[in-house]
């Protein structure tokens, strides 16, 4: 029985962890020598794109009635396509609050931020971020069968073609438990759930108006912005950009933290990071000790030289 993945998507744009979750499931679906479905719900993406990372079968949804996200309305689509007994889904926002619902649905066992390949499928066992990413923990799956979700950027994109084919499902599914007023999202920014480097400021830049430094350092490296709580709590910044433990929890493959303390808040949403730079003008700020690499110094002095070294090597 083939492995199921979700394939999210957002207005019909398959993104970087839908795609990480198709290359998981891929190495899963090899282990158990079976192959991978994809679901995804009102694609406008081609399927060739999910063929690319080890999909041989894509189920794409449709239904007028999921134009508009509701979590129990998906997990109940996804729910009467999926059946597999093994459910594989990103760690996004969204995707993380369908498997939960769907592993209610179907009576399975849910394991959520999985960062590693299964050490064995039958239990199926695996590792996963725990205590919010403070820890790590095997966890065993005990039900009939298993939702996972993979941590993003931990398990990585991998490409592994193979020859697929499509089926378009028509649903009705009833979504009447959301009601959306108002639609807003950015364009134009680094998705700072996906992004791979991201460029991090708090309240050490001692206002919005000198928060150019921190955007050209993002440009440069070809990064995300994001900030404290702090900062968004007093509008210097989006909440949109707003890192930790109540805002965004990210994995980039490098994370640099400008002027910012390292209250354990913080830490929950980033130490995730495969590296952590820190930029501080004070020597016993917290974050040094959890950084791979630290810089005691004036900001306004380093950052713009640092920008401008990056611009050299560049050319």
């Amino acid at each position: 029985m083939a492995v199921f993945v979700y394939a999210e998507n957002i207005n019909g744009v398959y993104k970087k962890a839908a795609f990480e979750a198709v290359s998981y499931a891929k190495v899963v679906a090899d282990q158990a020598g079976d192959t991978v479905t994809a679901i995804s719900v009102n694609p406008t993406d081609s399927s060739d794109l999910l063929y690319k990372y080890g999909a041989s079968n894509v189920i794409n949804i449709k239904d007028e009635g999921l134009k508009n996200f509701s979590a129990k309305a998906f997990a109940q689509a996804v729910s009467e396509v999926a059946e597999g007994n093994t459910i594989v889904f990103p760690h996004t926002t969204d995707a993380s609050s369908v498997a939960p619902m769907l592993a209610v649905m179907k009576n399975y066992s849910l394991i959520t931020n999985v960062l590693e390949a299964p050490e064995s499928l039958s239990p199926f066992q695996v590792k996963r971020r725990a205590f919010s990413g403070k820890g790590f923990m095997h966890a065993k799956a005990e039900g009939s069968g298993v939702i996972i979700t993979v941590s993003q950027n931990a398990f990585g994109v991998k490409e592994n073609a193979v020859s697929g084919s499509e089926e378009v499902k028509n649903l009705s599914v009833a979504n009447e438990d959301t009601k959306v007023i108002s639609h807003e999202q950015s364009s134009g920014k680094l998705d700072l759930k996906e992004a791979e480097v991201v460029v991090s400021a708090g309240r050490g830049m001692k206002g919005p108006e000198n928060w150019g430094m921190v955007e050209d350092l993002a440009n440069v490296l070809g990064a995300a912005t994001a900030c404290s709580k702090p900062v968004s709590d007093i509008g210097w910044r989006p909440h949109t950009e707003h890192v930790g433990q109540t805002g965004k929890a990210i994995s980039p493959n490098l994370y640099i933290a400008i002027g910012i303390s390292g209250a354990i808040q913080h830490l929950a949403g980033v130490n995730s990071s495969k590296t952590i730079v820190v930029i501080n003008n004070d020597a016993e700020a917290p974050f040094f000790k959890s950084a791979d690499y630290g810089v005691v110094g004036d900001a306004f002095q380093i950052i713009p030289a640092l920008t401008e070294k990056i611009k050299a090597i560049k050319g």
